[in-house]
């Protein structure tokens, strides 16, 4: 089973407190996302693989650490996924970028996946799947789906805030999946939104309804 890590450092909780918070407008919202995901990822990757090569210092020449070239690839579920690309790319310029777009079906509530754009070497590479919240866990299992079916091998899912409802189906559906969270909030409310949450995340960052 993929083992839940709750990231609780105090710039993580400061920065989302300000995230929650209604009177953040969408400038300071997208600044404070991409922050936090950064912070988060210093995390994520925190068993990335090194290995030692030669290197000359001003003084000597030395064995030094450094990655052992494992490819990695960001995968924001649009569209609030995308506001947490910018802060894992700083962390992390070489990896790709894959997007899975999904809608929900107002008849069945499902997720749809109407895009997915992964790249060509996704199996080759160490996939984090990013996404702002995870409510049901519809939209999370849904893109894991996608991204499986088109052969990737490893895969590790980043929110923000997330219910234990979620957790636990998205645990159920990829217990390969290792999971980041900023914060494990009290449940759902009758909308399916997280309480208490910080509302629609999409809408927050790109300032609409």
């Amino acid at each position: 089973m993929g083992k839940i890590t709750v990231l609780d450092h105090p710039l993580i909780k400061h920065k989302l407190t300000y995230i929650r918070d209604i009177k953040t407008g969408s400038k300071e919202f997208r600044e404070l996302v991409s922050e936090v995901s950064m912070l988060m990822g210093y995390e994520v990757t925190r068993d990335l693989e090194l290995e030692d090569i030669e290197i000359e210092t001003p003084i000597t020449k030395m064995m030094s650490p450094a990655l052992a070239g494992k490819k990695l690839g960001i995968v924001p579920i649009l569209r609030a996924g995308q506001g947490m690309v910018e802060g894992m790319l700083t962390l992390l310029p070489a990896a790709k970028v894959g997007h899975v777009g999904l809608y929900r079906d107002p008849e069945t509530l499902q997720a749809v996946e109407y895009y997915c754009k992964m790249p060509q070497d996704i199996n080759e590479r160490k996939l984090i799947v990013v996404d702002p919240m995870l409510a049901t866990g519809v939209s999370a299992i849904a893109a894991i789906d996608a991204i499986k079916k088109r052969g990737a091998k490893s895969i590790k899912f980043v929110c923000l805030v997330s219910v234990q409802e979620g957790l636990d189906a998205l645990q159920k559906a990829h217990p390969d999946v290792d999971i980041y969270v900023a914060s494990i909030d009290e449940r759902l409310n009758e909308h399916a939104y997280i309480y208490p949450g910080l509302g629609d995340a999409g809408d927050r960052l790109y300032g609409t309804k």
